[in-house]
C-alpha cells in the first residue's frame, strides 16, 4: 500500500476519468480474513490482481493517538466469551469445507502494528503478495505469532528481505505514519471489520459475501485507474499459499 492507495481526504476533488478503484480491507489477525485471502486466490484469482489491498490492523495506544489528532477513529467493539467460542467451532467448519487444516495461534501481548507495518515495508520491496502469503501460513497453519518481531524477522529472511527493517517497522516514523492513513482510509470507507469489500457504494462484509462482490465486478473493472498501486496478479500467483498440517488448540486466538 502507498499514499496513492489510501482515499482523498474528505473534500478533495477527483478528476472526473478516475474510477475508484474495488479495495479488498484485509487483517492479518483475523481468521475469515485468512479465509477470504484463500477464496479469492483460490476462486478469484484475476480479480485478487486488479483490487487495492488495504490493511486493516487494530491501533495501539501510540496509533490510536495519532489517528485521534487526525480526527479519525477505529470501530472497536470488546467480544464476548460466547463469540469467541462460536468462532473457533465456526472457522474450524469453514476451514475444513476448504480441505484447510489450521493451527490457532496464541498471542502474546500483540501489537498488530508489527506484521502490518512490516506488510508496508515488504510492499515498497515488491514482496507484499508474498509477505501475506508467509503470515497467513505462519499464523493460521503454524500456529505462531506473528506479532513477534523474531517471527517477522524470519518470514522476511525467507523473502530475501532484510530482517531488521521488517521486524521493527512498528519503530520507523514514516511507516507509523502510513499506517495512520491506512487507519483513516477504514474509517473513511466505514469498515467495521474484515474481511470487507468495497466498491464505489457497494460494501460487501464477511467471507460469505464474496462472491456478491465478485459478480457486481464481473466485467465492471475494465479500465480502471492504472495510477493506483495493486497487487500484481502473478506475484498473487505465485504467492498461493498450500495447506499444512495443525491441530486446533481450542484458543481464540485473538480473532476478530
Amino acid at each position: 500500500m502507498s499514499e496513492s492507495a489510501v482515499p482523498a481526504p474528505r473534500g478533495a476533488k477527483r478528476g472526473r476519468s478516475r474510477r475508484i478503484p474495488p479495495r479488498f480491507y484485509f487483517s492479518l489477525r483475523s481468521p475469515y480474513s485468512w479465509l477470504a485471502y484463500r477464496d479469492l486466490l483460490d476462486r478469484y484469482g484475476e480479480l485478487a490482481g486488479r483490487l487495492e489491498w488495504r490493511p486493516f490492523f487494530e491501533p495501539d495506544e501510540q496509533s490510536a493517538k495519532a489517528l485521534a489528532e487526525a480526527g479519525g477513529s477505529f470501530p472497536y467493539v470488546a467480544m464476548s466469551r460466547a463469540k469467541h467460542l462460536y468462532i473457533l467451532q465456526d472457522v474450524r467448519r469453514l476451514a475444513g469445507e476448504r480441505g484447510l487444516r489450521m493451527a490457532w495461534p496464541i498471542d502474546h501481548e500483540p501489537c498488530w502494528e508489527v506484521p502490518h507495518l512490516a506488510y508496508l515495508a515488504a510492499l515498497d520491496a515488491g514482496r507484499g503478495p508474498e509477505f501475506i502469503a508467509a503470515s497467513h501460513r505462519a499464523r493460521w497453519e503454524e500456529g505462531r505469532d506473528i506479532c513477534d518481531r523474531s517471527v517477522i524477522a524470519e518470514l522476511a529472511a525467507e523473502l530475501g528481505l532484510p530482517g531488521g527493517r521488517l521486524a521493527s517497522a512498528a519503530d520507523d516514523r514514516q511507516l507509523r505514519a502510513r499506517g495512520v492513513q491506512a487507519l483513516l482510509a477504514v474509517d473513511r470507507d466505514g469498515v467495521f471489520g474484515v474481511p470487507f469489500f468495497v466498491d464505489r457504494y457497494d460494501k460487501y462484509w464477511g467471507v460469505d459475501r464474496l462472491p456478491a462482490f465478485a459478480a457486481a465486478l464481473d466485467g465492471a473493472l475494465d479500465g480502471g485507474s492504472a495510477a493506483v498501486r495493486q497487487q500484481p496478479a502473478a506475484a498473487l500467483a505465485e504467492a498461493r499459499p498450500t495447506a499444512a498440517p495443525g491441530g486446533d488448540a481450542g484458543h481464540a486466538g485473538g480473532c476478530g
